[in-house]
């Protein structure tokens, strides 16, 4: 298990930026996949963004080409990049991490993204 924590959500515009952290208790660099996903309310938790250790990555068609996920083992942690957000984005995201890249063992506390204008 891992702990991991999430920071940078907050409330922006259509159209504006904002780049999620997910900061690990431990290292990363032996765990195969960390992700992304979202909940919004009423809505069922979908996974938006997955990063292997060999450097794979794949994203959900509603956020391909507007969010990019990296991970950067030296500091122990995983970022979201998200450009142009759209008010459908608005959501608590969470961060995960997992032996694959459909199964995750360790998830966050989730941090609130609101686009409004």
């Amino acid at each position: 298990q891992v702990q991991l924590v999430e920071s940078g959500g907050g409330l922006v515009q259509p159209g504006g930026s904002l780049r999620l952290s997910c900061a690990a208790s431990r290292s990363i660099s032996s765990i195969y996949a960390m992700g992304w996903s979202r909940q919004a309310p009423g809505k069922q938790r979908e996974l938006v963004a997955v990063i292997t250790n060999g450097g794979y990555s794949d994203y959900a068609d509603s956020v391909k080409g507007r969010f990019t996920i990296s991970r950067d083992n030296a500091k122990n942690t995983v970022y979201l990049q998200m450009n142009s957000l759209k008010p459908e984005d608005t959501a608590v995201y969470y961060c995960s991490a997992g032996g694959s890249t459909s199964h995750f063992g360790s998830w966050g506390q989730g941090t609130q993204v609101t686009v409004s204008s």
